[in-house]
């Protein structure tokens, strides 16, 4: 059932896409009096459809694209002597055609959370909140840095008193690279430059903190240490060995460092404190190594969730925002990308997407529609990169020949096209291996 959910969310998730960065183009090219032969989604053979007027609207086998083909395309700019054709335009018009599609994904991506915050605007407090670190992974980026437990960050990269929100996505793009970092610590401040390294599995930058948070324990396992000692779902987790619990992170450092001796556990429940005694046991769980657990299935961040409703005024500055910084994400990743600093192993296809939307379906529409909004912008900027065969290739041929005011060569557009198709080819080839790779089990 999960792998239909998939195929299904990922076909309605990229139809809409699809169906409004096309209908950008086909709505351009009907204002500039452009003849659209075809309006379609999917390629391959056609499946249905209907015909009105000069143009075919219709369905095709795979779903997973679309296009509009509009009369004379094919000639790559070379005019046809038919004033109705693509290349019999000017320039500049056929320049707007070739925007509209990524213009249309971005309006997508602002209308999106706009409409959703209007009933439901949710954020998580912590990012809202002063960046105070709950744990430092031993050994990490932070921790040689001299960062520790209990630091709040008061600036970063010259930029003051930041949220755990700028502090993350600071953090995020800084794969391999320094990021300057100030810190306070029991009334001084301590400038500390972070180098940080990258994610293993999904190529981020990665500087081993975490936030400072309750932590919550859910899922315990029945006839487990955990369970046999008392412990419940829901339990807050404050304490282990009389050691402050502000991070779910440092949990299973400190029961593995138990070695199995006893553990005193203090949590709250129902605003009462308890103090329980647990004794780890050593086993693997799920195919994992094996290593001293005491049963609980998640041990995780409790976070306070903020749930209100906007104006629309306030729904679409919020939206925009939002967006500036997810475009902000996108374009610093390709940027290292270009760098080597980033791993491509954060590129998804269809598989990818698939399992991102299927887990956002499964979670409900608010989910969804912010992944859609992702999705959408990033559609929109990766189609106006300077790549021939997509928009941006398009715009960027087009200016060169509007500065240089003549046309290049048939030959030369050709094998400027072609040299697209085969990096386009490529890519797909590489975003399909990555989603299989990251969908095997790992060994």
């Amino acid at each position: 059932m999960g792998l239909l959910e998939n195929i299904v969310a990922v076909v309605f998730v990229l139809g809409v896409m699809i169906f409004v960065h096309e209908l950008g183009h086909f709505l351009a090219a009907r204002y500039f009096d452009v003849r659209v032969e075809a309006f379609a989604f999917g390629f391959g053979p056609r499946l249905f459809g209907f015909k009105r007027g000069e143009t075919d609207y219709k369905v095709c086998l795979l779903p997973l694209g679309g296009y509009v083909k509009m009369s004379g395309a094919e000639h790559l700019g070379e005019a046809t002597g038919d004033e109705r054709d693509l290349p019999s335009k000017p320039r500049w018009q056929r320049l707007i055609i070739a925007a509209m599609g990524p213009v249309f994904n971005v309006i997508l991506a602002v209308l999106l959370p706009a409409g959703l915050f209007m009933f439901q605007y949710e954020r998580l407090a912590f990012f809202l909140e002063p960046a105070t670190l709950g744990y430092v992974d031993e050994g990490s980026a932070a921790d040689l840095a001299g960062i520790r437990e209990g630091d709040t960050v008061v600036e970063i990269n010259r930029r003051a008193t930041p949220t755990w929100e700028t502090v993350k996505l600071a953090e995020i793009a800084a794969a391999n690279s320094t990021i300057d970092v100030t810190v306070e610590r029991a009334g001084e401040r301590l400038h500390l430059p972070v180098k940080l390294g990258a994610d293993p599995e999904t190529g981020i930058g990665d500087a081993g903190w975490s936030e400072s948070a309750p932590v919550r324990l859910d899922g315990i396992t029945p006839g487990m240490p955990a369970d046999q000692a008392g412990l419940k779902d829901g339990d807050i987790l404050l304490s282990v060995n009389g050691e402050p619990i502000l991070s779910s992170r440092k949990v299973p450092v400190l029961i593995a460092a138990s070695e199995g001796k006893p553990v005193a556990l203090e949590v709250r429940r129902e605003g009462q404190v308890h103090n329980l005694e647990v004794t780890p046991i050593f086993t693997e769980y799920e195919g994992s190594e094996a290593t001293w657990r005491i049963g609980v299935r998640r041990v995780g961040p409790d976070y306070e969730r903020i749930e209100t409703s906007m104006g629309f005024i306030e729904a679409f500055r919020e939206s925009i925002d939002q967006n500036r910084k997810n475009g902000s994400l996108i374009l610093n990743f390709l940027v290292g990308l270009f760098e080597q600093r980033m791993s491509p192993k954060q590129l998804a296809g269809p598989i990818g997407i698939g399992q991102l939307a299927g887990d956002a379906a499964r979670s409900g529409w608010p989910d969804l529609i912010m992944l859609m909004s992702v999705i959408s912008l990033n559609l929109a900027i990766f189609n106006m990169l300077p790549v021939p065969i997509l928009d941006g290739g398009t715009i960027t041929l087009l200016l060169m020949e509007m500065v240089w005011r003549k046309d290049l060569s048939m030959t030369v557009k050709e094998h400027i096209w072609n040299a697209g198709l085969v990096f386009l080819m490529i890519l797909i080839a590489f975003v399909m291996y990555n989603d299989i790779v990251k969908s095997l089990p790992a060994s």
